[in-house]
């Protein structure tokens, strides 16, 4: 039988997914210019699929552009292999579409730079793998990882071979949990590289007849699967600004504004970082996940921690000093999460926000909905979106809430599962 290769070129949408269209590869030079066709409702596409309500209407017509920096060919065996690229949404003139998720975290990205900074981050992202055993006592034991035989050395090789620097693979504290990291990167490949990771670890799951399930709660009295973003800030001169030794706190005084911009927005961040109805059963106590807008030095329940760094040169270590935002996981858009953090941290910089006390920190969002609401009441953040996106936004996740109205914590849980 004959084949032909095809490249996908797709957008990590509002609900977290990769979609978009594939075509003959040897096309390449070609759909570098025209792109492929794609339309304003594919956005109110559901995390379950159907579009519920779309303001667009029918009518309309957008490209996706491929970025040739994010070009994946990774091949698993002969004549088998992922072919994608990552791309944005454009108008038919050219220009970026103003409800792109791509172009929503590159606007942050210049606003921040606008108050003199770039933004280093990478995302660690857990799952739970269907490929190993759920047994006890296996909470990061070499036997999980054992268990899951070439799944994690696969993994690796192939996120080297997508162009993505790994740091680590772990069996993580829940049952069949994992949690892959790697190197930092400047701004908008960050969460290209999140996007790439996600679809790598599928991608051998797959090819090992097993999933990788990235849905934030596998069952409501279980442990939940988070997305940690860490972030450090560079002037534009490429020197790090994050780190103060001199400092109680041991952050300079751009960062200190950042973090306190992430923490005054952040009931409003909820909506964009922990964006779905399963969401809100993993931010509650005694999950080792936050539960209020507070900063932590070393704290795993904080909503923003101050990460610990070894001792080696002061260069050294101020390089590679960053502070963890923990109000995320994968039913987000990467591009929405570090969008939302940039345009918060870069309003934090603009207006010398100081960090609150934490004993007065607010509670986090208790839902979904409750989400929502702050993200329409914050001072700032529906200007951030803008009134398109804002409106398409809201109209998606109020749907999403809709479609699963009637059905209980555990029946909720298993339709994310399904589709994340």
């Amino acid at each position: 039988m004959d084949r032909e290769e095809l490249l996908f070129v797709g957008i990590c949408d509002l609900v977290g997914h990769l979609r978009g269209k594939a075509f003959p590869a040897v096309d390449w030079p070609n759909r570098l210019i025209k792109g492929v066709g794609y339309t304003h409702s594919n956005i109110m596409m559901s995390a379950f699929g159907p579009i519920y309500r779309s303001h667009f209407g029918t009518a309309g017509d957008l490209v996706i552009l491929p970025d040739p920096s994010t070009r994946v060919d990774v091949a698993f065996e002969p004549g088998a292999g992922e072919h994608f690229c990552l791309g944005g949404l454009h108008t038919l003139d050219g220009a970026h579409w103003n409800c792109c998720p791509r172009d929503f975290l590159r606007r942050g990205l210049a606003t921040l730079a606008e108050a003199g900074l770039h933004l280093m981050a990478t995302f660690e992202q857990e799952f739970v793998y269907t490929g190993v055993e759920a047994r006890a006592g296996r909470t990061y034991a070499l036997d999980s990882l054992r268990q899951a035989g070439v799944f994690g050395e696969a993994v690796v090789a192939a996120l080297r071979a997508a162009g993505v620097t790994p740091d680590s693979f772990l069996p993580e504290y829940g049952e069949r949990q994992f949690e892959v990291t790697v190197a930092p990167t400047l701004g908008l490949r960050a969460a290209d590289e999140a996007v790439i990771v996600r679809e790598m670890v599928r991608a051998v799951a797959h090819r090992l007849g097993e999933r990788a399930i990235f849905a934030p709660m596998i069952q409501p009295d279980g442990v939940g699967n988070g997305t940690h973003v860490h972030l450090s800030l560079r002037r534009l001169s490429g020197e790090p600004a994050t780190y103060d030794a001199a400092s109680v706190d041991r952050m300079t005084p751009e960062a200190r504004h950042f973090v306190a911009g992430v923490l005054h927005h952040m009931p409003a961040l909820c909506a964009l970082t922990a964006p779905s109805v399963a969401s809100y059963q993993r931010l509650t106590p005694n999950r080792w996940a936050p539960v209020r807008a507070d900063l932590g030095t070393q704290d795993r329940g904080s909503a923003v921690r101050v990460c610990p760094v070894p001792a080696t040169s002061p260069e050294s270590v101020a390089r590679q000093f960053n502070v963890e935002y923990r109000v995320a996981d994968a039913t987000a858009s990467p591009y929405m999460v570090l969008g939302a953090i940039a345009h918060a941290g870069a309003d934090g910089v603009r207006r010398g926000l100081r960090l609150p006390d934490n004993a007065g920190a607010a509670l986090l969002p208790r839902s979904l909905d409750a989400a929502l609401d702050a993200l329409e009441a914050d001072a700032q953040a529906p200007s951030w979106l803008g009134p398109d996106l804002l409106k398409a936004y809201v109209m998606l996740k109020r749907d999403e809430i809709a479609a699963l109205e009637g059905r209980d914590a555990a029946a909720i849980c298993a339709r994310y599962v399904e589709v994340y």
